[in-house]
């Protein structure tokens, strides 16, 4: 009787510790992806140097507007890389961090054809387009729903935590008048204020090995950012740099023409030309009124995952 109980006892203690390895999870894996991102939750663009959000075009004579469409979008648009560490704490429970990079589809934000600028005549054609790259952190929080015939679906939500960036705005204008065509290049460089934004995924993944798997990803990211400051980097005509020299298309090439510094309001202490002209120090960056521009996107990611 002992004996029977003896190997009962042991056929108990094995089938318990088979379950347990069984149900054991993954403690650390890690994971290397691709993405590209489709925009959501399109807004209406910022000003760009002053010029609304517009496309508009503009009659022979240069005066009359026959067509106006306001400029909408997100910068959410893109491609991303991505390194990613978890852990699980449970068979059903995790987290992870992952590193990524974002470049975005550029968008058009003003664009202008045959206005009448100057007496002359000297008509200008031209586009603003902007694009934003950057360095995010992401921690997430992830329930894991079980596996089954090698695919193991979960879902994730977390924050982003942008590290690095910017939001490049390349302008290009074509002035004719009859002394020719002159082509100008404007690249302006905005830096960021800190922000924290918003992430929520539903993926799966399938085992290829002990250790190796394929992921995919169905994810919803969403933050806006505000300027910091802005510097016109790159000013040229016809090719010849021009930035730090006036001319008949750019007449101020001050340190403030090149320098923005955004701020929540502008008054009569501001360094500013609307609000304190008697005031105004070209020397000095310019204030301005900060403004927002979205990077909301829903996007498909493909990889590998290593686990431990």
């Amino acid at each position: 009787m002992k004996k029977n109980l003896f190997l009962l006892g042991l056929l108990v203690c094995s089938m318990a510790t088979m379950a347990q390895t069984t149900e054991k999870p993954e403690s650390w894996y890690f994971k290397l992806g691709g993405s590209y991102f489709l925009q959501t939750a399109a807004t209406e663009f910022p000003t760009v140097s002053g010029a609304l959000p517009n496309t508009d075009v503009y009659a022979a004579n240069g005066t009359t507007l026959i067509s106006r469409e306001t400029n909408h979008g997100s910068f959410g648009e893109g491609f991303r890389s991505g390194i990613t560490a978890g852990y699980r704490f449970s068979p059903r429970l995790g987290v992870e961090v992952s590193a990524n990079y974002f470049s975005s589809a550029s968008k058009t934000m003003v664009e202008t054809t045959n206005r009448l600028v100057a007496a002359g005549p000297t008509f200008a054609t031209g586009k603003a387009e902007g694009k934003i790259r950057a360095y995010d952190i992401a921690p997430a929080l992830v329930l894991f729903l079980g596996e089954a015939h090698g695919f193991e679906p979960y879902t994730k939500v977390g924050v982003i935590v942008p590290v690095h960036g910017d939001l490049t705005i390349e302008t290009t204008r074509a002035y004719t008048n009859p002394a020719g065509v002159t082509n100008t290049y404007t690249k302006d460089v905005v830096k960021p204020n800190p922000t924290v934004g918003f992430l929520a995924a539903l993926g799966t993944s399938y085992k290829l090995g002990t250790h190796i798997s394929l992921f995919a990803e169905l994810e919803y990211r969403n933050f806006t950012v505000h300027g910091k400051t802005k510097e016109t980097e790159v000013y040229t005509e016809n090719g010849v740099d021009k930035l730090n020299t006036a001319t008949a298309f750019r007449p101020d090439a001050s340190y403030s023409a090149n320098h923005t510094k955004y701020v929540e309001q502008i008054n009569s202490t501001s360094n500013s030309k609307v609000t304190n002209a008697a005031g105004f120090d070209n020397t000095r960056a310019t204030d301005d009124i900060s403004s927002y521009v979205g990077i909301s996107g829903l996007g498909l990611t493909f990889g590998l995952k290593y686990s431990l």
